[in-house]
This record gives C-alpha cells, sequence and structure tokens, in this order.
C-alpha cells in the first residue's frame, strides 16, 4: 500500500515505524517541520502543512490519523469521501454525533475503517481472549480494571486538557480503552453508571473517572482510569466460574507485560496458576497494523471498528451526562494542592 500519516507527534511515528513492507508517501501536521522530520525517513515522501493535501493525493491508498482528538474525525470523513481506507487513533472522534455520519459513508464507499485500539493486540489480551474462548474460565461474571498514570509537568496546559480540542479527559483518553476491553469480552453494556472528578490538575476536564458498567445478563465491569496515579499502574481482571484471568503491565513504565492465569481447582481452595511473561518492546503497534491490512485485503472483519468506538462514546457520554446533573463541590484550588505538596 501507499499510506499517508495524518500527525506526526509521537503516535505517528510509532504508526510509521510499523509499516515495513509498504510505501509512506505522504506526512502533514500543522508543525510542518514535523512533517518534514518524518517523511526525511522515507524515500520519496513528501511533507505537507495542511491534511486536506493528503487525503486528497490519487496516490495514497490509506490514511493513518494520529492528529489530536479535534482532528480525527473531520480527517477520517474526508478520507472516507476521497475512499481511502483508514486507520485512525481512538477514540477516533470526540462525539457519537461525530463518528455516526461515517459508519454509513464508510459502508457506502466499501472502505475499511479501523480505530487503533492497540491494547486489543497486546500479546496478553491475544492470549486471554484464546483462554475465555476455549471456555477455560466457565461463564464470564464481572471484570476489574485500572489504567493510570501521574501526567508531568505542565499537563494542565498540554492540549488533553483542553476541553475543545480533546472533547473531555481522561475518561475520554485512556477510559476508553477499559471501556473498550470490557466490552470486548463482556458484550454491550445496557446499564452505565459512573462519575468523574477533577482532584488534582487544575484543568477543566476530569482527571479520573469511575465506572460501574452491566450487561443485560447482570455481567459487571468495574474501571478505573486516573491521571493521579503517581506509579504507571495498568492491572485488569477478567472473572469467569472456573477461574481469573489477570493482565498486568503493558511495558516500560507500566512494567513487564503480564498474564496470570488462577485456575479454580474441584475442591476450592488455592487455585492452580500458570504465568506467561511479554518482556521486551511493544509489538501491538505492528500487530495491529498488520490486521488492518489483512483486512483490505481480504476484507476481514474489523477488529475495532468505528461501530466499537461509537459504543464506547456512548458510555462516556453518558456518564458525563450524568455528572453535569450533579452538583460539583471543588476540592481545593490548583495552587491549594500544590502548597499541600
Amino acid at each position: 500500500m501507499r499510506l499517508g500519516i495524518v500527525g506526526c507527534g509521537l503516535i505517528g511515528q510509532k504508526r510509521a515505524r510499523t509499516l515495513t513492507g509498504h510505501q509512506l508517501v505522504a506526512t502533514a501536521d500543522a508543525n510542518v517541520a514535523r512533517a518534514q522530520q518524518l517523511a526525511a525517513l522515507h524515500s520519496g515522501c513528501a511533507a505537507h502543512d495542511r491534511w486536506e493535501e493528503v487525503v486528497q493525493r490519487g496516490d495514497v491508498d490509506a490514511v493513518i490519523v494520529a492528529a489530536t482528538n479535534n482532528v480525527l474525525a473531520p480527517v477520517t470523513a474526508a478520507a472516507v469521501a476521497h475512499r481511502k481506507h483508514v486507520l485512525v487513533e481512538k477514540p477516533a472522534g470526540r462525539s457519537v454525533a461525530e463518528l455516526a455520519p461515517i459508519v454509513e459513508a464508510a459502508r457506502k464507499a466499501n472502505v475499511v475503517v479501523k480505530v487503533g485500539f492497540n491494547h486489543r493486540f497486546h500479546p496478553a489480551f491475544v492470549k486471554a481472549r484464546e483462554l475465555c474462548a476455549a471456555g477455560e474460565l466457565g461463564p464470564l461474571l464481572y471484570i476489574r480494571g485500572r489504567y493510570g498514570h501521574g501526567g508531568r509537568l505542565g499537563y494542565e496546559r498540554e492540549w488533553r486538557a483542553d476541553p475543545a480540542v480533546a472533547g473531555g479527559g481522561e475518561l475520554l483518553d485512556q477510559g476508553v480503552h477499559l471501556i473498550d476491553l470490557s466490552r470486548w469480552f463482556l458484550g454491550d453494556f445496557t446499564d452505565v453508571q459512573g462519575s468523574i472528578h477533577t482532584y488534582f490538575w487544575n484543568m477543566p476536564v476530569e482527571d479520573n473517572g469511575f465506572l460501574c458498567l452491566r450487561t443485560r445478563h447482570g455481567q459487571t465491569a468495574w474501571l478505573h482510569a486516573s491521571c493521579t496515579e503517581w506509579k504507571n499502574l495498568f492491572c485488569f481482571e477478567i472473572f469467569g466460574q472456573g477461574g481469573k484471568l489477570q493482565i498486568d503491565g503493558l511495558g516500560g513504565s507500566y512494567g513487564t507485560e503480564r498474564l496470570s492465569f488462577y485456575r479454580m481447582l474441584p475442591q476450592m481452595g488455592p487455585p492452580e496458576t500458570t504465568i506467561w511473561e511479554y518482556p521486551g518492546e511493544d509489538h501491538s503497534w505492528r500487530d495491529e497494523f498488520l490486521h488492518f491490512n489483512r483486512c483490505i485485503e481480504g476484507r476481514l472483519p474489523v477488529c475495532s471498528s468505528l461501530e466499537d468506538a461509537v459504543a464506547a462514546l456512548q458510555v462516556v457520554e453518558q456518564v458525563y451526562e450524568q455528572s453535569r446533573r450533579e452538583v460539583a463541590v471543588p476540592l481545593h484550588s490548583g495552587a491549594e494542592r500544590r502548597r499541600a505538596i
């Protein structure tokens, strides 16, 4: 394939490194220097300062969209209109309203649009899905998930803290990964309860999101996404009648990725324990792109589609609406929070 990348920051650069065997022909970024730096690594690649120039090119077969949230849906919609395949980063848009028209447009254009929920392609999750599909846990009961980081100096001034650009805070940022993964294992959620709070960062979006989601069968996902997690953390537990799967870490600052299988024995008591560890480089980005390519070649079902992104955003929007109805009482001002440290 001949590809274009819109958004040449950290994620755009990661995506570019997965394109072995394909040709990157165009890049675009509002900061044209970043587009030029990425283009310079690929022979014959042109750099642009406007994303419209990439999606309109006749020599681009597919577009990778790795820009800020406010740009994701417009670029995807334009690429689809030009009959390009698209791999767009999560959450794919700031709202359901931004994504809904693209779902039908992509269907009519007969193009593949995949949303970058790369966590589905982490080896621990791939193995967990295999074990669940094989019935190793028996009927699934509930999920407990936690995902958090501690931000960094100036975090409250970054684009993720601007509601007009990001569309929301931590629930929309890392929280959609937890929602998507939970729905991947349990199915659609018919009852959504949750709350959001800004405990520490002096910004107009939430730094913590808490969720209790239930399926029509009563299975529950109990989730917490945070950017006041002072030691980066990822923990995802899947409970079944016959045992439990626990995924810890994602590599890097989140620690070595590990899948633990606690199989209940007929006599109960201490479970039989099997552990798989996945040290080294994170290949989820590469494996996700390979899946995207296979979908284009063979029209295989897309793992993490626009419909999946819409379902995750519906949960986020319901929690935001619930929180708008609450009377919020600030805990402390930003200055008071800093004096307390």
